[in-house]
């Protein structure tokens, strides 16, 4: 697409995108370990006991962390054909609102404002979804949950309909003896936390034949519960084989992944790999 595009470009696109290279893979540890210590780092500071013991070693890992992905944010930005494709993709927006509030903070100052501010840096969190690009095996996983999305979809109907029947079914028997089954609404939700096992114990049922009722489903969640697992499982026992190699490569114009190992082109746009 591009004949003039930099080689040190394309060396920075190979490390930060791709991982099929010692530098890239290396890079990809860094990032996965600095990733987990930000979530940790935010998970540490809403605690008030920690906050106010290492409150300051707190403020210097955030800075340096949010040096380091401000880099990361910026390399990235550089080393793509279309920049603005990345900043509107979603991990885009997620690495720029993970850096935000910390720049945004140092305007602000001693304003009142500055706690809300602050607030945002939760939304470090997000980054933890990048995690997800370092399971190389997830990809099984999402072939057999696809394929096993219409089992799924039926299975998941028939609980609805089954919560809906018992759900109404104990309001007929509880509806009227101040035990919390007070609609038809509620007495749904009663049976979805029952036939799912968490049993939250907000309503139960009082009467002897509410008490069989709740005993039944009960024992229902723990077969309904083995479901969905079992298809998926099949599913992944059937079709080993089925998934498609791909590498970690992704292109430099439309940041696509996915692409099989032999591929020279971009099976999405047809850019040069």
């Amino acid at each position: 697409m591009e004949q003039d595009y930099a080689p040190w470009r394309n060396r920075i696109h190979e490390i930060i995108f791709e991982a099929d290279t010692k530098a890239g893979k290396a890079f990809d540890v860094t990032l996965l370990i600095l990733i987990v210590l930000s979530v940790v780092l935010v998970m540490l500071e809403s605690i008030e006991a920690y906050q106010t013991a290492y409150g300051h070693y707190f403020v210097i890992l955030e800075w340096i962390l949010t040096i380091f992905f401000t880099g990361e944010y910026i390399l990235r930005l550089i080393c793509v054909y279309k920049p603005t494709k990345y900043i509107f993709s979603f991990f885009g927006i997620v690495d720029l609102i993970s850096i935000l509030p910390n720049y945004a903070a140092l305007f602000v100052g001693a304003s009142p404002y500055l706690a809300t501010i602050r607030a945002l840096r939760l939304m470090r969190v997000f980054r933890i979804f990048k995690l997800a690009q370092f399971l190389n095996e997830s990809n099984k996983i999402m072939a057999a949950l696809k394929a096993s999305r219409p089992k799924i979809i039926v299975f998941l109907t028939f609980i609805m309909m089954m919560v809906t029947v018992l759900g109404s079914f104990m309001y007929f028997i509880e509806g009227g003896q101040n035990s919390g089954f007070t609609s038809i609404p509620r007495s749904i939700y009663w049976a979805i936390v029952t036939l799912t096992t968490v049993g939250y114990g907000d309503i139960a049922p009082t009467s002897p034949l509410g008490q069989f009722v709740a005993a039944l489903v009960m024992i229902m969640g723990y077969g309904v519960l083995a479901v969905p697992t079992g298809i998926v499982s099949a599913e992944l026992a059937a079709n080993p084989k089925n998934v498609k190699m791909v590498t970690t490569q992704a292109c430099k114009a439309c940041l696509k992944e996915g692409h099989d190992i032999d591929a020279k082109h971009c099976k999405y746009c047809g850019e040069e790999l």
